[in-house]
């Protein structure tokens, strides 16, 4: 695919979403090693009205489409992902996968949001087209085996924070004197 598939594409607010442990592990042995209701309500309600953009391990973690969001999936098997997941849209590029997920997104109602959903490799190439991050520190140690990538607080500043219960959520921003690689 080249390069230049985003170039079409409606500009949508990109926002990494994630719950990291204390040692910013993300997850263990495919899946999240938590759970807490509150930061899964928070995770619908932030995430509800957006574009799901994750890579094909998460998807098969989570189990199922996400009722009421349209969910793009990074595959080096696009095929193999509409075909075991239908209704799914896929891409086997990040920048494919950005594209397609800003048209979609553009179609809803509301600002244009693709809400990147991981895994860790997802995480890191999305992590420079980033506007925002979403995090939700846990109270775990961690020791998982999967982690969110380290990323520059000087290029973000946190906007708002939130206590729900036992977790701790942060929406970062990117900072406009940093630059970044947008849609």
């Amino acid at each position: 695919m080249s390069g230049g598939a985003g170039r079409d594409a409606p500009r949508a607010r990109v926002v990494l979403v994630a719950g990291l442990a204390r040692d910013g592990t993300i997850g263990k042995d495919g899946g999240i090693p938590w759970r807490y209701p509150e930061d899964m309500r928070a995770f619908r309600a932030a995430t509800t009205g957006t574009v799901l953009l994750m890579g094909r391990r998460t998807l098969d973690s989570i189990g199922r489409l996400l009722p009421g969001r349209e969910t793009v999936v990074l595959s080096r098997d696009p095929e193999g992902v509409r075909a075991r997941w239908p209704g799914a849209h896929a891409a086997a590029s990040l920048d494919e996968a950005l594209a397609l997920a800003a048209r979609l997104a553009a179609a809803l109602p509301g600002e244009p949001v693709v809400s990147v959903l991981g895994g860790g490799e997802v995480y890191a190439l999305a992590l420079p087209r980033a506007d925002e991050l979403l995090l939700t520190y846990v109270p775990e140690a961690g020791g998982g085996d999967v982690a969110f990538p380290a990323w520059d607080p000087r290029e973000f500043e946190e906007v708002a924070r939130e206590t729900l219960e036992r977790v701790e959520r942060v929406r970062y921003r990117r900072r406009a004197s940093a630059g970044h690689s947008s849609l």
